[in-house]
C-alpha cells in the first residue's frame, strides 16, 4: 500500500486539455510559489458539491463559498481547532484541504468562540427570522437587476430627467452588483451554518464521551423528524397531485407531454384553478435544481417544468392507489424519543442529564438551518443568479460576442467585466469592439478543453494523508475518514465477497435490485422497489424516495444531504462507499444495511 497520494505537481494534463489553467482564476491553481505548502498538505476531491469539471464562470461559487466558510471559522466565530478550508482546481476539478488552527492557539481561541457563538445560540430564533428577511430581500434585489442590450439611442427621458448617466453605465454596474450580491449571499450562507454544525458536533462529542460505544446513527436519530423548508418543494408536488385527483382532472396528466397537459388543464375552470395553485407554488418553491446547485447546466424545475410535472404524475398514480405520501414523521418522533430516553437513563447524575438536555435542545433548535439554507442559497438564489447570467449572455450574443447564450459561462467572472467594457466602449464610441472577432473562436477552444477535462477521472486525494482524520466537518459532511483514506491508498475496490462499507447514514435493512444512475437526467429510469446507487443525491431528488427502497452513495458523510433526507423519509442509506457506482451494476440484487453501513452484492 502506498504511503501517500500523488503530488498535485505529478498529475498530467489530459490529452486535448493543454492550457486548461487559463480557464480558472490564477490564485485557485497549484503553483510553484506555494509548492512546499501544497505538497505537504492533504487534499481531497470534493465530489459532494463539485463532482464534475467546472466551467470558468461556475468557479465563482466555489471561490465565494470556500472563502466565506473560512472567513466565519477563522475571523468571525474563531472556531478553536479549525481555520478555514483551502481550495484548489486541478484539471477542472475541486480539491479541498482543511487548515487546522495552530495547537498553541487553540486554548486562547476558546473564550472568543464561546462569547461569539454564545450570542448567536442565545438569540437564534430572532437572528434566524432576520436572516430569512435578509435572504429574501437579497433574492428580490437580484431578480430586479436589469441586464439588457444597449439601445441605439438613449431614451429622451434620460435627457429630460437629468439622470446624468446611461445604459452602458447601468449594464456594467448591474453586473458588478450581481457579483456583490453573490458574495453577500455566501456570507449569509455561513452566518448560521458553521454554528449549526458546531452545536450538533458539541452534542455529538458529549454523547461519544458519555456513551463510548454509541453508534453515530443513534446520535443522528435524536435530532431527526425536523420540519424544514428544504422539503417544501416536494410537499407542494404532493399537494398538487392530491388536488388533481380530488378535482377530477388527474387523467389529463396521462398525456405524457407538458404542452398537451397544460392545454387540457386550460380547457375548464377546474383545470385553470389547478394551474393557479401551480403558479402559487412555483415561486419560490420550484426554483429547485436537479443537481447540487453549483452548475449552470443543472436543470431548474421552474424552467424545465417537465421535471416537476413528471413527479406530479407519479404522485397522482400513488394517490389513486391510496398510498400515503407523507413523510413518516410520527414514526421518526417515536424512534427519536425512544433513543433519547434510552441514553438519557444511562447518565449518572442530574448535572449530566441537564447538560445532555441542553445540548440536545440546542441541536434541535439549530439543526433545521443545516438543511434550510440549502433551498434558499444553492437552489433559489442560485437559480436567479444563473438566469441573470443568461441575461448577460443574451446581451453578448445580440452583439455577436458569443454564439450561444450559455457561452457566457466559458468566461471567468473578471473577464465578463472586461468583455462588457469592450461592448460598452465600442457602443459609446460608435466604432467596432474587439470581442466579436475574438471571443467566438476562443470560447470554442475553451469548450474543447473543458470537454477533455470532463473525460478525466479525478483521483480521490492528493498529497500526504493524515495519520488520523479528526476534523469533524470533514468526517460529517464529506465522509472522509481514516478508513476511506486507507482504502484510497490501497486503490481498493471495496471489501471481499462483493461487500462495500460506508456510513450507516439511515437505519433499516432491505434487499432489492440496484439502479445505478450518474445524473438527474436518469431519474426517470428508476422503477418502484429499486435501490438507488449514485455518486451522490441532490435534495430535489426527494420525490423518487416514494419509489426506492434504499440509497447508496459514493460520497458524503452522516450530515450529507443524502443521509439527512433519507433519515427524514424513513429510507435506509449507506453513504460514502467510495466505490458503489463502480462495483454495482443496474439490476444486481443487493442488500443495504443502514444500521451497520454495509452494502452486499448478492448476485
Amino acid at each position: 500500500m502506498a504511503d501517500r497520494f500523488p503530488s498535485p505537481f505529478e498529475i498530467q494534463t489530459p490529452e486535448g486539455a493543454e492550457g486548461w489553467q487559463e480557464l480558472y482564476t490564477y490564485s485557485s491553481l497549484f503553483c510553484e510559489e506555494r509548492r512546499e505548502y501544497e505538497e505537504g498538505a492533504f487534499w481531497f476531491h470534493d465530489g459532494v458539491h463539485w463532482p464534475e469539471a467546472l466551467t470558468p464562470w461556475d468557479t465563482t461559487f466555489l471561490e465565494f463559498a470556500l472563502a466565506s466558510l473560512s472567513q466565519y471559522n477563522t475571523r468571525h466565530y474563531i472556531i478553536p481547532p479549525a481555520y478555514g478550508v483551502d481550495f484548489r482546481i486541478l484539471n477542472g476539478y475541486v480539491y479541498l484541504s482543511p487548515v487546522p488552527a495552530p495547537p498553541e492557539d487553540i486554548e486562547s481561541r476558546v473564550p472568543l468562540f464561546m462569547e461569539r457563538a454564545g450570542f448567536y445560540f442565545g438569540n437564534w430564533n430572532r437572528l434566524y427570522d432576520d436572516w430569512l428577511v435578509k435572504i429574501r430581500d437579497l433574492v428580490k434585489e437580484m431578480s430586479e437587476l436589469r441586464l439588457e442590450p444597449l439601445p441605439q439611442f438613449e431614451d429622451l427621458e434620460v435627457i429630460t430627467s437629468g439622470v446624468g448617466k446611461g445604459s452602458g453605465n447601468e449594464l456594467l454596474a448591474s453586473y458588478h452588483r450581481l457579483l456583490d450580491l453573490a458574495l453577500t449571499l455566501w456570507q449569509y450562507h455561513f452566518e448560521f451554518l458553521n454554528l449549526g454544525y458546531a452545536a450538533y458536533l458539541d452534542f455529538f462529542g458529549f454523547c461519544k464521551t458519555a456513551f463510548p460505544s454509541i453508534p453515530d446513527l443513534a446520535i443522528a436519530k435524536m435530532v431527526a423528524g425536523v420540519d424544514v423548508d428544504l422539503f417544501r418543494p416536494d410537499d407542494e408536488l404532493k399537494k398538487l397531485a392530491r388536488l388533481a385527483v380530488s378535482s377530477g382532472i388527474d387523467d389529463r396528466f396521462d398525456a405524457g407531454d407538458v404542452a398537451t397537459t397544460w392545454e387540457k388543464l386550460k380547457s375548464d375552470e377546474a383545470g385553470r384553478a389547478w394551474i393557479a395553485e401551480w403558479e402559487k407554488a412555483a415561486e419560490p418553491w420550484f426554483n429547485f435544481s436537479t443537481g447540487s446547485g453549483f452548475y449552470h447546466s443543472d436543470k431548474i424545475w421552474i424552467e424545465n417544468v417537465e421535471v416537476p410535472v413528471g413527479y406530479i404524475a407519479d404522485y397522482i398514480t400513488k394517490v389513486r392507489d391510496g398510498v400515503d405520501l407523507d413523510r413518516p414523521i410520527q414514526a421518526l418522533h417515536a424512534e427519536r424519543d425512544r433513543v433519547v430516553a434510552e441514553y438519557r437513563e444511562l447518565l449518572d447524575s442530574d448535572e449530566d442529564r441537564e447538560a445532555f438536555d441542553a445540548k440536545l435542545g440546542l441541536s434541535r433548535t439549530v439543526f433545521p438551518y443545516v438543511e434550510n439554507h440549502n433551498f434558499y442559497v444553492e437552489h433559489w438564489a442560485h437559480s436567479v443568479l444563473w438566469r441573470k447570467m443568461r441575461d448577460v449572455g443574451k446581451v453578448l450574443k445580440a452583439a455577436d460576442f458569443i454564439v450561444n447564450t450559455d457561452d457566457v459561462f466559458m468566461l471567468k467572472r473578471a473577464e465578463v467585466s472586461d468583455v462588457l467594457w469592450d461592448l460598452y466602449a465600442g457602443w459609446a464610441v460608435g466604432a467596432p469592439s474587439r470581442g466579436p472577432g475574438y471571443w467566438p473562436a476562443e470560447i470554442e477552444r475553451r469548450r474543447g478543453i473543458h470537454e477533455a477535462l470532463k473525460q478525466w477521472s479525478a483521483p480521490p486525494a492528493l498529497g500526504i494523508p493524515p495519520e488520523v482524520v479528526t476534523e469533524p466537518f470533514t468526517v460529517m459532511l464529506w465522509g472522509i475518514t481514516s478508513d476511506s483514506v486507507s482504502a484510497w491508498l490501497s486503490s481498493g475496490e471495496g471489501g471481499a465477497d462483493g461487500e462495500l462499507s460506508g456510513f450507516a447514514a439511515s437505519p433499516g435493512l432491505v434487499e432489492g435490485p440496484a439502479r445505478v444512475i450518474f445524473s438527474a437526467d436518469q431519474i426517470s429510469e428508476i422503477e418502484d422497489g429499486e435501490i438507488l446507487v449514485a455518486p451522490l443525491t441532490a435534495p430535489s431528488w426527494a420525490p423518487i424516495f416514494g419509489k426506492i427502497k434504499a440509497t447508496v452513495t459514493d460520497v458524503g458523510g452522516m450530515m450529507s444531504h443524502a443521509a439527512i433526507v433519507c433519515r427524514e423519509y424513513g429510507l435506509p442509506a449507506v453513504t460514502g462507499t467510495a466505490f458503489g457506482t463502480k462495483n454495482i451494476r443496474t439490476g444486481q440484487l443487493i442488500r443495504v444495511d443502514g444500521n451497520t453501513g454495509k452494502v452486499t452484492v448478492l448476485e
